[in-house]
């Protein structure tokens, strides 16, 4: 199936691995361009080698607003089709484990940097009446998961505005939505299985297999898999999506509209 980006420039958030890596390497294969930030040089300089001329690069914090500054200038005058909004998220802990400064923290790391980058994306996207904005968030924004507190509070305030912006922006030919993934196979999983096994006097891959028998297709997904969804929402065949929060997850958000 034709995509049709090609040729379509994205910025991608947090591209050195994980859903970034996943996400910019499948654009490349379909044929689109990729500005790809991430605070580590290295793995940037080895996504560059994957498509030397379809991608570019810059290693800077996306947490701070003078990297927002820094992006949409340098894709105001090429243009942009589309923005994955993706970082690193909060650390793990329950209700008592974690500071009021861990808050503070959290809120710029979850919620402030992506409102912020946002704001200075978006007028580029409404100029040229087109643009696809996706959200990398996790599936508690659909249920808690143990020892996430900071992501359970605060990942749901996400959902509220991209919901809101999602409607205000729409005549635009904009859409914005949110991929909630589950458990996969990224660093951000091996966080909980070492505060699982703290908490519960686990060997860390005990604490792995606890996770995996909760989810109902027997194992992790993998980041190229939520990338797939990822391309097709960044898509011109998206078009009539848009205020979504779509879970990745291997079935295990137990509501109804899971």
């Amino acid at each position: 199936m034709d995509l049709g980006i090609k040729n379509q420039r994205f910025i991608v958030g947090g591209a050195g691995k994980g859903f970034g890596r996943a996400i910019a390497e499948a654009i490349v294969r379909e044929g689109g361009e990729v500005f790809a930030i991430s605070r580590s040089e290295q793995p940037l300089i080895e996504l560059k080698s994957f498509a030397e001329d379809k991608i570019e690069i810059y290693c800077g914090d996306i947490f701070s607003s003078e990297t927002h500054d820094i992006i949409a200038d340098r894709v105001k005058n090429d243009g942009v089709s589309g923005i994955v909004f993706n970082g690193g998220g909060p650390p793990a802990g329950g209700v008592f484990d974690v500071s009021i400064n861990d808050w503070e923290n959290a809120w710029n790391s979850v919620v402030k940097w992506k409102i912020d980058l946002a704001s200075k994306i978006i007028p580029l996207l409404m100029e040229a009446k087109y643009g696809r904005m996706l959200f990398i968030e996790s599936v508690s924004v659909k249920q808690p998961v143990e020892n996430l507190v900071l992501s359970n509070a605060l990942r749901p305030a996400v959902v509220g505005y991209v919901s809101t912006l999602a409607k205000e922006i729409a005549e635009y030919g904009i859409t914005a939505n949110i991929l909630a993934p589950g458990y996969h196979a990224t660093n951000a999983m091996k966080r909980l299985f070492v505060k699982k096994a703290e908490t519960d006097k686990l060997s860390v891959d005990e604490a792995r297999k606890i996770f995996e028998k909760e989810i109902p297709v027997g194992e992790m997904g993998k980041p190229e898999e939520l990338a797939t969804m990822a391309l097709w929402l960044l898509s011109p065949l998206s078009r009539y999506v848009t205020g979504q929060t779509i879970t990745h997850d291997g079935g295990i958000v137990k509501g109804l509209f899971g």
